[in-house]
């Protein structure tokens, strides 16, 4: 994931998407803490992991519709310190990107919260087909195969 970061001038603080207390509990770990720590080592720069947190638990994205996808996130994520983000640089990292609601939820909560620039970088992207405009889909309707399949 270093490999693919364009060159930045310069990062303050690196904060992985949180997970509510309840999944959290569920799964017993973040994934994008994970990854945030492993990139926070390997750039140097410190990994803020309890400020951004996530105020109210909510179905998993993937099992929603876009529509749902939407409203399923407003006002779900705020900072416990916001005055520590201050016109900080943030890089958000989280696992997938799917609709990008979750990182835009993030990103709006930090930037409110008057961060700088809110810089994202995730392990995957999804490909949803309801998502990819027609003429995309009907160019390459084949070479968007299911995994697996």
């Amino acid at each position: 994931m270093t490999e693919q970061l364009p060159l930045l001038d310069r990062l303050d603080v690196i904060m992985p998407v949180p997970l509510h207390r309840e999944r959290l509990r569920q799964r017993e770990f973040n994934q994008s803490l994970l990854l945030a720590d492993r990139i926070g080592r390997v750039l140097g720069i410190p990994v803020s992991y309890t400020n951004l947190i996530r105020t109210t638990p909510s179905p998993p994205q993937t099992i929603l519709s876009q529509k749902s996808r939407l409203k399923n996130l407003r006002g779900a994520f705020a900072l416990r310190y916001p005055d520590a983000i201050i016109k900080k640089r943030v890089l958000l990292i989280d696992d997938v990107f799917t609709t990008g609601t979750t990182v835009n939820e993030c990103a709006k909560s930090l930037r409110k919260a008057g961060s700088s620039d809110v810089l994202v970088l995730t392990l995957g992207r999804t490909l949803d087909r309801d998502l990819i405009p027609d003429r995309l889909h009907t160019q390459h309707q084949h070479h968007f195969e299911p995994f697996g399949v």
